[in-house]
C-alpha cells in the first residue's frame, strides 16, 4: 500500500519527487524517502513520520540531482523508523530501492545472501531485494532487475537506481501497481496517475512481469519474457485540480461536495435520449449475459457496501439471486459459481488485492466477471472479461466517499440494463431512469445546507464531542436502518470508526431487540435512518425503544415527516423525498458529513487516519 515515484529529467529531482509523493501520501503516511543520482554521486534522505518531515529536512539541506527514486511508506515488515524507512540501499550504497508490495520468501533470500556477506540493518522484507540487486549486478541495471525479480515470490512494484548509472531508472511490477509517466525531456514511474499529473497526462499501464527501463530520452518496456514489448501510451481525462484541495480545509470535503456533478455526469455519459442505458468499455457479449442464473458480488470496505446495496437493486429489479462477499473470505472458501455465474468485482482503485485474488478464482471456475472500478488500465479492469469506469476522477481522501456513490450509480444503470437484457418489465422499472436522474439535483440541495461552517451537522458533531468528554471517553454510536439503507447503516459506522476513532456498529433495526439493545442506556447516541419507506412505521418504533431507554437519537428523515413530533428527538438531518428504491444515494452523504465533523471537531487528521492507507494493494 506504500507510494513510489521514480524521475528521469533535466529539472531537480528531489522537488518532482516530492510533490509526487504528497499526491500518494494516501497510500502510506509513516515515513518517507528519495535517493537522488548527481553525476557519480547518490544521495539517500529518509524520515520517519509524514512527508512533511522530509520535506523540511530537504529545505534545510538541499538535495540536488536529475534522477531519483521516492517513496512514502505504509508499515508491513518493521516498525516505521529512520532505517526501516525506504529508499533501502545494498551495502556499497551503490543500489538504491523502493518497493511496494511484500516479499514472502524474503528470509530465504535473506538466509542465502548473509553468507555471501550482505549485511542487513533493516527489519524490512525491502532490503533483500536491494541486496539481490547488488548481487547480480554486473555492469547493467536492467539486467540485474531483470535476474533478482525472478527470484522474489509475493507482490511488488519497484523503483531502483544505480549511482554508476546516473540518468537512468529502472522500474518492475508483480501484483503491485505501476505506471510510467510520458514527458517531455522527462520520464516518471509512480504507483498511481496523481503523482505525475501536473507533469504529463500520458501514461503507460504497465503489466505484471515488466521491467520498466527510462531516462529522460525515452521508456523502454520489458515483457515477462525479457523482451522488448509494446505498451501504448494513453491520455489520462483527470485534471491537477481533482488532485489538489482547491479551497476546501480537506479532500475529504471536497470529496463529499463533488459527489452531485460526479452523479450528473455519470448519468449523462451512460443514459442515451432514447432512454438507453450504455457502457460501450464493457466487453461481455449481450448474449452470454441473458445466460445468467444467479449473480455474486465480491469487494472490500466500502465497496461491500456499495455491492450490498447492489444486491437490493438487483434482486428488485432483476429477480434473480443475489449474494455478496467480502473478497478476503471469497477465495478461501469454496465458492459456488460457475459458467452461468456473473462475479461482479469492485474496486476504487482496481488493485484491492483481495479483490483482484478473487477475480481470479472466479475465472478459475469458469464464470464471467464484470469490474466496476474508477481507474483505467487497472489490473481488476484489464483481467476481467468486462470492466464498467466510475469515472469519478482521483479520490485522495484515505476514507472514501465520491467513489462510493459512484460505484452505486453504476449498479443502479447496470441493474436497469441487465434487466432490459432479460426482457423483464418489473414494476420498479416504469420511470426508473426518470427518478435516477433526479437524484443529481436532490444531492446538491441536501449539501448546499451543509456548506458554512456553522451547519447542523456541525453543531451536532460539536454537542457529541461535549458528551463525549464528560462522559470520560465511554460513549458509542449504534447505526440503524432497514431493507435497502441497511448498507449505509455499516458504511456510516465505517466512516467514523475510519476518521474518529470511535467504536461504531451498524445493524438492520430489526435485530436490535437480538442483542445491541443491550448497548443501550443513557450512553449510546445511535443515528437511525428513516426516510419514506415500506418500513419507515417500524423504524419509528425502533426509535421509541431508544429513547425509553434514554439513547440520544440522530434521525434521518424525509422532509415533512409529520411522524417525529416535537420533542421525541432532539437532532434531525432531513433529506429530499425521493422512492426508498432510490434513497442510498442521498442518505450516504449526511453520514459521511457526521463523520467529518466529529472528526474535526476531535482534531485528526481527516485525510490521512491512523494505521490506514488507500489502496490495499497486499494481503
Amino acid at each position: 500500500m506504500c507510494g513510489i515515484i521514480g524521475y528521469a529529467g533535466k529539472s531537480e529531482a528531489a522537488k518532482i519527487l516530492l510533490k509526487g509523493l504528497s499526491r500518494l501520501e494516501y497510500r502510506g503516511y509513516d515515513s518517507a524517502g528519495i535517493a537522488v543520482l548527481d553525476g557519480g554521486e547518490m544521495t539517500v534522505r529518509k524520515k520517519q513520520g509524514k512527508l512533511q518531515v522530509l520535506s523540511e529536512d530537504i529545505r534545510r539541506s538541499p538535495v540536488k540531482g536529475r534522477t531519483g527514486i521516492g517513496h512514502t511508506r505504509w508499515a508491513t515488515h518493521g516498525v516505521p523508523n529512520d532505517i526501516n524507512a525506504h529508499p533501502h540501499v545494498d551495502p556499497a550504497t551503490q543500489i538504491a530501492v523502493a518497493h511496494n508490495g511484500i516479499i514472502e520468501n524474503y528470509q530465504f533470500l535473506k538466509d542465502s545472501l548473509v553468507p555471501k556477506g550482505y549485511k542487513f540493518l533493516s527489519e524490512t522484507d525491502t532490503e533483500v531485494i536491494a541486496h539481490l540487486i547488488a548481487f547480480y549486478y554486473k555492469g547493467d541495471l536492467l539486467v540485474a532487475v531483470q535476474k533478482a525479480t525472478k527470484k522474489l515470490s509475493g507482490s511488488y512494484s519497484l523503483a531502483v537506481v544505480h549511482k554508476g548509472e546516473p540518468g537512468r531508472v529502472v522500474g518492475a511490477r508483480q501484483d503491485s501497481p505501476l505506471i510510467a509517466g510520458v514527458g517531455k525531456d522527462e520520464n516518471f514511474i509512480a504507483s498511481d496517475i496523481p503523482a505525475v499529473l501536473d507533469r504529463t497526462q500520458k501514461v503507460i499501464y504497465l503489466e505484471n512481469g515488466d521491467t520498466v527501463d527510462l531516462s529522460a530520452k525515452g521508456i523502454q518496456v520489458y515483457g515477462k519474457n525479457g523482451k522488448k514489448a509494446k505498451r501504448k501510451p494513453v491520455t489520462v481525462k483527470w485534471d491537477i485540480s481533482q488532485a489538489e484541495k482547491t479551497g476546501y480545509k480537506h479532500f475529504m470535503l471536497k470529496e463529499i461536495f463533488e459527489q452531485p456533478e460526479i452523479l450528473k455526469n455519470i448519468f449523462k455519459e451512460r443514459i442515451k435520449t432514447s432512454g438507453k442505458v450504455v457502457f460501450l468499455e464493457q466487453k461481455i457479449k449481450e448474449k452470454d449475459l441473458k445466460k445468467t442464473k444467479n449473480i455474486v458480488i465480491v469487494a472490500c470496505g466500502t465497496a461491500y457496501h456499495a455491492g450490498l446495496t447492489g444486491r437490493y437493486i438487483l434482486e428488485k429489479t432483476v429477480g434473480i439471486p443475489v449474494w455478496v462477499d467480502q473478497s478476503s473470505e471469497f477465495r478461501y472458501r469454496d465458492p459456488i459459481v460457475n459458467k452461468d455465474t456473473l462475479v461482479i468485482v469492485i474496486s476504487q482503485s482496481g488493485e484491492t488485492a483481495d479483490t483482484l485474488a478473487a477475480l481470479r478464482e472466479a475465472k478459475k471456475r469458469k464464470a464471467k466477471v464484470l469490474a466496476i472500478c474508477n481507474v483505467l488500465g487497472s489490473s481488476i479492469a484489464r483481467e476481467a472479461e468486462g470492466v464498467i469506469y466510475t469515472h469519478a476522477g482521483p479520490e485522495i481522501a484515505v476514507a472514501s466517499t465520491k467513489a462510493y456513490t459512484a460505484q452505486l450509480a453504476i449498479l443502479y444503470l447496470f441493474s436497469y440494463y441487465f434487466a432490459g437484457l432479460k426482457g423483464l418489465k418489473a414494476p420498479e422499472l416504469k420511470g426508473f431512469l426518470k427518478e435516477l436522474v433526479k437524484v443529481p439535483q436532490m444531492a446538491e440541495k441536501l449539501l448546499s445546507q451543509y456548506k458554512n461552517k456553522n451547519n447542523a451537522i456541525a453543531r451536532y458533531a460539536e454537542e457529541f464531542q461535549n458528551y463525549y468528554l464528560s462522559r470520560n471517553n465511554k460513549s458509542c454510536f449504534l447505526y440503524l436502518a432497514r431493507n435497502i439503507n441497511y448498507p449505509n447503516a455499516l458504511e456510516g459506522a465505517l466512516k467514523l470508526k475510519e476518521i474518529s476513532y470511535i467504536s461504531a456498529e451498524g445493524y438492520p433495526a430489526g435485530e436490535m431487540k437480538h442483542g445491541p439493545i443491550a448497548l443501550i442506556d443513557e450512553n449510546p447516541w445511535v443515528v437511525c435512518i428513516a426516510p419514506k419507506s415500506e418500513t419507515h412505521e417500524k423504524m419509528m418504533a425502533n426509535m421509541e425503544e431508544i429513547r425509553a431507554r434514554g439513547g440520544i437519537i440522530i434521525a434521518i428523515v424525509s422532509e415533512g415527516d409529520k411522524s417525529l413530533s416535537p420533542g421525541k428527538v432532539k437532532y434531525t438531518i432531513s433529506l429530499p423525498e425521493i422512492e426508498e428504491l432510490f434513497s442510498p444515494m442521498l442518505v450516504v452523504m449526511p453520514l459521511q458529513l457526521l463523520a467529518y465533523h466529529v472528526a474535526l471537531e476531535f482534531g485528526y487528521d481527516i485525510d490521512q487516519p491512523r494505521n490506514l492507507a488507500k489502496s490495499v494493494t497486499v494481503e
